[in-house]
């Protein structure tokens, strides 16, 4: 037990709960995985953590894992086998000038003028043209991979592979149709939505191409759910598989003390959907009974977003503090520093920032929305739980962890109590091994006896399918509208 009131584990728990599911496809002969991220780095989002951890515990589990990423370039664990081959873009959205204009000189195929044409009338077109390079980039090497494991571009150029021979397989952590229908909801003036309705334009293609592939993998039922609805994948191809925590990484730092008043929140990208804006409100709201409190946010502020404004409105300077780009140690002891951790999301397929936090024994006080009461659990088992979008609930909630209550450090023991709960959870039940144990059985279920469906066919079961294909090779590519 630590000073600060926090379970001390030690960096093996965990590792025995995992022994039987990891031996469960341990037999399975190992597999040459693709994988495919059009963004990949961590800091981009829960995307490259996905890209990252998952070719790892794939690699731990013998399997031979390269991954194709277009910019910002992933982190790969080079030290436990896992490969990496970029697939350059013209990377249009780098800082420090996003949306730039290339020179003449960069041009190097018809791809990139899909690119830059993309992007000049408002589109977003990385996931296409990421697809169709990776493509190219694929082309005439079936004899050097079993399998391609495409995370959440859904372009038109898996299809261009499956054409080709390949067996593809895609995760979809949530559908983009949801990020699309609160951006556009929440479009301040009518030119305002219409752009945003041009830079989602390539939802559809994801859509179309989602409905052709053999399976789908999502990391939760409520993901799953929307991914039938809204993009009209058939519910049987579609397999949830929960991601999980780095948990001898995100785990209690002894010798830390939580911070009095401290709230923290991630928001990689400031976004409506992220909750941001309902959050400073809550704050405010919390600082006129508890004027210790104050908010650490991971990430940094759009200067025309809903959260710059509200904290302009609310008169909160000097008590919001931002940290973009921290370190995964400086991540771990901001976790631990928090008195109470919030994930005020309208929506989340999964939500890797409560996972951590609970890892961490972090309490939680987290929305409704979406998958999170799937993650976090019941309300106050091993977080608190408010509807979304309500200021005034989630206030309170952050104010009974916050706060002494009737009784002495009531709020410290209920704090204490759902950090612990939380971590016993994560352990349970969100681990990268188990997480990528589950990925290799639906590999193994694409490749044992389902030849992927092409032009919207439905799968065709192949008796006696041995998991490995013969070699062939793709056609060039050019560009296509979607």
């Amino acid at each position: 037990m630590s000073r600060t009131g926090a379970h001390v584990a030690g960096p093996t728990e965990g590792r025995a709960r995992e022994t039987t599911t990891a031996a469960a496809v341990a037999g399975a002969r190992p597999l040459r995985v693709a994988l495919l991220s059009y963004r990949g780095n961590p800091r981009s989002g829960g995307q490259g953590v996905y890209v990252r951890f998952l070719s790892r515990g794939l690699a731990r589990l013998g399997h031979e894992v390269t991954v194709f990423s277009g910019q910002p370039w992933p982190v790969v664990d080079e030290a436990e086998g896992v490969g990496l081959e970029k697939v350059p873009s013209l990377d249009l959205y780098r800082e420090p000038d996003p949306f730039r204009l290339p020179k003449p000189s960069e041009f190097r195929s018809p791809v990139d003028l899909l690119e830059v044409a993309t992007m000049m009338t408002g589109g977003f077109p990385e996931p296409l043209t990421f697809s169709l390079r990776v493509r190219a980039q694929l082309s005439g090497r079936r004899d050097q991979f079993d399998i391609v494991h495409d995370n959440q571009s859904f372009g038109r150029g898996l299809v261009g592979m499956m054409e080709d021979g390949w067996p593809v397989i895609g995760t979809c952590h949530h559908p983009v149709t949801v990020d699309r229908l609160l951006d556009v909801a929440h479009a301040p003036d009518r030119w305002s939505e219409l752009s945003r309705r041009r830079w989602y334009r390539f939802v559809n293609m994801q859509n179309r191409v989602a409905q052709k592939l053999p399976r789908v993998i999502t990391v939760s039922s409520s993901s799953r759910r929307d991914i039938v609805e809204q993009m009209g994948v058939a519910p049987e191809r579609m397999a949830v598989v929960p991601i999980g925590a780095d948990h001898d990484l995100f785990r209690p730092m002894p010798g830390v003390p939580r911070v009095p008043g401290r709230i923290m929140t991630t928001a990689s990208a400031d976004v409506p959907m992220k909750g941001l804006a309902y959050l400073l409100e809550a704050l405010a709201k919390l600082r006129t009974t508890l004027p210790e409190a104050h908010l650490v946010v991971i990430g940094e502020p759009r200067e025309d977003s809903a959260a710059s404004q509200a904290m302009e409105r609310l008169g909160l300077d000097g008590a919001v503090t931002f940290r973009p780009g921290v370190s995964e140690r400086e991540l771990v002891e901001l976790y631990t520093q928090a008195s109470v951790v919030a994930v005020p999301s309208l929506y989340e397929g999964f939500s890797l920032p409560a996972v951590e936090a609970m890892a961490c024994e972090a309490p939680v006080v987290a929305s409704a929305g979406g998958a999170l009461p799937e993650v976090v659990g019941p309300d106050g088992q091993a977080a608190l739980l408010v509807p979304p979008a309500d200021a005034g609930a989630l206030a309170a909630a952050l104010g009974r962890v916050l706060s002494s209550g009737e009784g002495p450090f009531e709020g410290h023991r209920l704090g204490v109590r759902l950090g612990r709960a939380g971590r016993r959870r994560v352990l349970d039940r969100f681990t990268w091994a188990k997480c990528a144990a589950g990925v290799v059985e639906e590999y193994l279920t694409v490749l044992s006896g389902v030849e992927p469906g092409v032009h919207g066919e439905r799968p065709r079961r192949r008796p006696h399918a041995e998991p490995v294909i013969g070699p062939g090779s793709g056609p060039a590519i050019g560009p296509a509208s979607c």
